[in-house]
């Protein structure tokens, strides 16, 4: 199951933080302490810039997803970089390539209900995520999700920067539309593939949001 987020704040939508963020925000918050009272108080003061950003990088925002069955929501928050058919066959899976800022949620969610019938981790390169070659040679964890109507494969995709995939589900469990189900650390790509029969319903360019933003829909 994926773990609660850590709730730093009393009201439980204004800010929300995953547990795995604890250590980087812990951290630069007592460098920062310890140089103000050491009387550096501009070394301090960075350190607390430092501890703002990843408590602001790690948020875990509430969403909540259509209650339509024949959608396909966002896997991520982000642009989309990239739509194409995988390869020149009629009736090929569709990619939709999601690059994700250092400034965006980079928590993972499933694109539709379904259970999770395989998931394949792949160590490899770091190359800059927006890179075409990066779905190929970089590290990346692949689900394969399969729902009543159809079946996706949703990779999380390390990029330049990011060199910590995060996934809190695995091979069998079930997962609902726009649930989480890991995060990728700073900046990195998020890819689906949908089958022929999911009509595409954003282009590239736009701005998606996870859980959210309808990115298909079941024909």
């Amino acid at each position: 199951m994926a773990p609660r987020p850590f709730r730093i704040s009393a009201i439980e939508n204004v800010l929300s933080i995953v547990r795995e963020s604890i250590p980087y925000i812990v951290v630069p918050l007592v460098l920062s302490v310890v140089a103000t009272i050491l009387g550096f108080w501009y070394i301090g003061l960075l350190f607390f810039v430092v501890t703002l950003f990843m408590a602001y990088f790690f948020r875990d925002p509430q969403r909540v997803s259509p209650d339509d069955p024949d959608v396909v929501v966002s896997p991520a928050d982000g642009r989309v970089t990239r739509i194409d058919s995988v390869t020149a066959e009629t009736g090929a899976p569709t990619l939709i390539s999601i690059f994700l800022s250092p400034l965006d949620v980079h928590i993972n969610r499933s694109p539709i209900q379904g259970k999770i019938v395989d998931v394949v981790y792949s160590p490899g390169k770091f190359l800059i995520a927006t890179n075409e070659k990066a779905s190929l040679v970089n590290e990346q964890n692949a689900l394969t999700i399969q729902g009543e109507k159809i079946t996706v494969v949703c990779k999380q995709i390390a990029g330049i920067l990011a060199r910590r995939i995060v996934c809190w589900k695995g091979k069998g469990d079930r997962v609902n539309l726009g649930e989480r189900f890991g995060m990728i650390k700073f900046s990195s790509r998020t890819d689906v593939l949908l089958p022929a029969n999911v009509k595409v319903t954003v282009a590239e360019g736009d701005r998606v949001r996870g859980g959210i933003t309808v990115i298909g829909r079941i024909s």
